[in-house]
């Protein structure tokens, strides 16, 4: 449960920190005031992608934390912050508290800690979504889409592991028939390949490449093609260091013998005497290794002719046999991978006829594990579409929709006309609905009304966070401790928002519930009522967030039913108050 939210330098909040409790908290406010940002900052925490733009005009950095109480049951979040040895506070009723937190400076550059340790946004994304789930009127896409409602079935059926298992015993026979199909390759495609591949092992080994020598050569060859500037470099710096009476050499042993007799006269200067012997000694040896390198240096065109030679054979090597996608450490190593891969399909090339009736075997069994765990997924999906579709239908009920049907189709998939499998089975799963009495289930995409549309999403969200939910669509709990509902409101009045009131009430006596709503007879069912205002004061303008007491909540329904607090508009917010407030 979140119990603390701190804001600061968030697009037009400037410093807040809010307590909350748990049940149903709204948050209303005139548009534009800035309820959003409050969504967004939250959205932030949870690990969002995130521009500086965020960030308060004339600010260096935006950061929003976070006091969360974790209940001893989530055994998901407690053994997340295990695995990674981050600690929390217990206290005597069992419950624990973490702190999150993220900030974003203006270069860029931003932070991220869980109780102090720091964390990558994949991390505090997969933490976050432990406990939060966001849903707003622009989070419905992914519903839409009919590549999605698999993924959605399985999570509610609890077949995940399963099916990612299946996925790999599906990809192992795949990977085996495209063994078997290379080794039905008729014999002159094999015997021409295997002539290719020959060839290019032949080419590398003769070349007898080594690690490192590209670079090796190429510094080389620059030595070489610039030896006049290279003798004149060392010669010069010669004549500085130990050829002629000024040079390094001669003057610091000069001025080592010069300091030995002024030693023997002053005693004081013998620490200064030995750090001159110390400077000497290091000239001279310095001179010696400069003096063997200089007179060993020579050119000699022939190695010059040898280096170029070889670096014109290495080149083409690496031109021919690797590329940028090889995970080879270095241009030779890359070739020499080519080489590997290529002795290793000569091999398989070679020894497929003596292979191919194991490989044949093994297809056989994987192809009867495929279709067993096909079918076993194609039952629990059944059983599960059955419970999902009731589930869905039964809050639908709830939430206004008397006559709406929801089903979750299974069929078997297709291609070229033919039951085929894919890497998650044999089935295709569409999510289907019929809105009202005597109309034919259509896809989710094709629902016309924006009000039939919030609350299918609403309904669809919450059946899928929830476990052991009645089938009636009595909302049993769900893996995330807070669910936050951005205007899901939109484009709903009347009834219909009465019942989403009653609906958001029930779910929020199980769990915590926001919701930034515009409608009255939504926020006159909540348990706590926050207010966002947008303020200007010293030539800025703020986003500004607090608590509502009785009589400022009567006063904010009021404004939301008639715009403004006058008597009539007061007393029928009185009245909204008394019927349907909250009374736990």
């Amino acid at each position: 449960m979140l119990e603390e939210l701190s804001i600061r330098n968030y697009a037009l909040i400037d410093s807040i920190t809010l307590s909350f409790r748990p049940g149903f908290n709204v948050l209303t406010g005139e548009t534009g005031a800035g309820k959003s940002i409050i969504v967004g900052s939250l959205s932030f925490l949870m690990g969002a992608k995130t521009e500086t733009d965020i960030i308060r005009s004339g600010c260096e950095e935006a950061a929003v934390s976070a006091v969360i109480s974790i209940d001893s049951g989530n055994t998901d979040v407690i053994d997340w912050l295990k695995s990674r040895d981050i600690e929390s506070e217990e206290d005597s009723n069992s419950v624990r508290t973490i702190i999150a937190r993220r900030n974003i400076k203006t270069s860029g550059r931003g932070s991220m800690y869980i109780q102090n340790v720091p964390v990558t946004r994949q991390d505090l994304t997969e933490f976050m979504g432990l406990l939060f789930d966001i849903h707003g009127q622009h989070n419905h896409e992914s519903l839409l889409k009919k590549e999605n409602h698999r993924r959605y079935l399985d999570r509610f059926a609890e077949i995940e592991d399963e099916v990612n298992d299946f996925s790999r015993t599906f990809l192992e026979l795949a990977d085996k028939r495209k063994t078997m199909d290379a080794s039905l390759k008729s014999d002159r495609e094999r015997e021409e390949r295997l002539e290719l591949l020959q060839y290019a092992v032949d080419e590398i080994e003769k070349a007898a490449v080594h690690s490192g020598e590209i670079r090796e050569l190429e510094s080389e060859a620059q030595k070489l093609t610039d030896f006049e500037k290279l003798i004149g470099f060392v010669k010069t710096a010669a004549g500085c260091f130990f050829d002629g009476d000024q040079s390094v050499l001669s003057l610091s042993r000069r001025a080592k013998n010069a300091m030995d007799s002024a030693a023997s006269v002053d005693s004081s200067l013998g620490e200064i005497n030995r750090r001159i012997e110390n400077i000497y000694y290091e000239a001279e040896d310095i001179a010696g290794d400069f003096r063997s390198y200089r007179d060993n240096l020579s050119f000699d065109p022939q190695r010059l002719e040898d280096v170029d030679e070889r670096l014109a054979l290495l080149y083409k090597l690496r031109k021919k046999y690797s590329s940028k996608q090889d995970a080879a450490g270095t241009e030779e190593e890359a070739i020499l991978l080519y080489k590997k891969n290529a002795q290793d399909e000569i091999e398989a090339l070679n020894g497929a006829e003596e292979n191919r009736g194991k490989l044949k075997s093994q297809i056989s069994a994987l192809e009867k594990i495929v279709v067993a765990k096909a079918q076993e997924l194609n039952k629990k999906r059944t059983d599960a579409s059955a419970r999902l579709s009731r589930l869905i239908s039964g809050i639908l009920q709830n939430l206004g929709m008397p006559n709406a049907r929801f089903q979750v189709e299974i069929s078997p998939k297709q291609q070229d006309g033919r039951a085929s499998f894919g890497p998650w089975g044999a089935d295709e799963v569409n999510f289907l609905i019929s809105a009202n009495k005597g109309e034919p289930l259509k896809e989710l995409a094709k629902i016309a009304s924006g009000g039939e549309l919030s609350r299918v999403m609403l309904a669809i969200k919450t059946a899928l966070l929830s476990e052991n939910a009645g089938e009636a669509g009595d909302f049993q709990g769900t893996g995330a401790q807070t669910l936050i509902f951005d205007e899901i409101d939109t484009g709903i009045g009347g009834e219909v928002a009465l019942k989403v009131g009653e609906y958001l009430t029930q779910i929020g006596r199980l769990m915590q519930i926001f919701c930034v709503t515009h409608l009255a007879s939504i926020a006159v069912r909540a348990d706590n009522h926050f207010k966002v205002e947008k303020k200007t004061e010293g030539g800025r303008t703020y986003t500004g967030i607090g608590p509502l007491n009785p009589d400022g909540r009567k006063k904010e329904i009021a404004r939301m039913l008639a715009g403004d607090s006058g008597e009539a508009a007061l007393a029928h917010a009185n009245e909204l108050m008394q019927k349907y407030g909250n009374r736990r």
